[in-house]
């Protein structure tokens, strides 16, 4: 009995280390990992250089339950920066609720290869907080923390090029940490014109 035990004792070990000792060849052979290739999307917004018709809906009183819209129509010029690794836009805007002025500043770092896109109004003078983010197939997904109405909120801007020229923007708001979004505003773009070094 004793030399049977002893016999399946020394064929599991030899069975242990005949599967090490394969395993580490197969690991001694396995070809090395690859380093992830990060996708340089500094081009990303060069779809958007040029002049746009704009159509813009806003919620007038965003997290309060309110379902009152405004409406705009106006124009977006966009220019190229550091060919493309940035663009301006100035954005202007009249409505029923009276003429708005914007101006976006966006800005890819190669570091991150993300997007930063920054918004200022006239009658603001400041930029506001950077949403952070970039594209996948044709639609872009950017997000930051702010302060709003005395609460900390996320906020998410979402881009989708509809068409060679149409595209949509939409902003939402968020106070549970994204588990759920109030969309706030929506804006669409026809485009009227391309600037000369859009195509390049």
């Amino acid at each position: 009995m004793r030399r049977t035990e002893g016999g399946e004792v020394r064929q599991a070990l030899w069975s242990c280390l005949l599967s090490g000792c394969l395993l580490g060849a197969l690991v001694a052979n396995a070809a090395p990992p690859q380093a992830v290739q990060q996708r340089d999307g500094q081009h990303d917004f060069d779809w958007d250089i040029g002049s746009w018709k704009v159509h813009m809906r806003r919620l007038l009183h965003p997290l309060s339950g309110s379902t009152t819209w405004v409406e705009y129509d106006g124009t977006d010029v966009v220019r190229k920066v550091w060919d493309g690794r940035a663009n301006l836009g100035e954005v202007e805007l009249d409505g029923a609720a009276g003429h708005l002025e914007f101006l976006t500043l966006r800005l890819y770092n190669p570091q991150s290869h993300q997007w930063s896109m920054n918004i200022s109004s006239s009658t603001a003078g400041t930029l506001s907080a950077p949403a952070i983010g970039g594209f996948e197939g044709g639609r872009g997904e950017f997000y930051d923390q702010e302060a709003y109405n005395g609460r900390t909120i996320l906020v998410r801007f979402e881009v989708s090029v509809l068409t060679p020229t149409s595209c949509r923007f939409e902003q939402a708001f968020s106070v549970d940490g994204g588990k759920s979004w109030e969309l706030n505003l929506v804006v669409d773009e026809t485009l009227l014109k391309d600037e000369p070094d859009r195509a390049q």
